[in-house]
């Protein structure tokens, strides 16, 4: 059997990014069992509800759900369930005295396959008021606007 390379995405939290604003990012290894690789294998989860918590000098993953494994028997696991993230302790204790500052929390944006391992991307974010989460629209649907009239200025150069 050939190795596998490359980053195979499973699930995205496109919401996050919506509704934080994104201060640094880490990419943490996840303790999983058997039906859970295979379910993942599958390209099913959902980070939606997702949250890492840092406890006992160590970082754990909360709601995130993964579904049972349909050919599983009595080994499946819970499919929400809190999951073990790999990180260094340097990385972890940088988080610890990051996420103490108020406002300060850690959400998966990402979960996907680097080289055969399942791997998170986990972000230490900021929560954004309702007026930055306009601005943001706002400067998207902007930056979509004036990207159309230069492509349509080009389009009319050419003819």
């Amino acid at each position: 059997m050939a190795k596998e390379t490359g980053r195979k995405l499973i699930a995205q939290n496109k919401k996050a990014r919506h509704d934080y604003h994104i201060l640094d990012t880490y990419e943490a290894g996840l303790v999983l069992t058997g039906t859970e690789v295979k379910s993942l294998r599958q390209g099913r989860a959902s980070l939606v509800d997702g949250f890492a918590q840092l406890d006992g000098g160590e970082a754990w993953l909360h709601n995130v759900h993964i579904p049972e494994y349909s050919q599983g028997t009595w080994t499946n696991h819970a499919a929400r369930r809190k999951r073990k993230l790999l990180l260094h302790r340097a990385e972890i204790d940088k988080l610890v005295a990051k996420t103490q500052e108020t406002g300060h929390t850690l959400v998966p944006l990402a979960l996907y396959f680097k080289d055969g391992r399942a791997k998170v991307e986990v972000a230490l974010a900021k929560g954004k008021k309702e007026y930055d989460k306009r601005q943001t629209l706002r400067e998207k649907q902007d930056r979509r606007e004036s990207d159309r009239a230069i492509s349509a200025a080009r389009r009319r150069q050419r003819a």
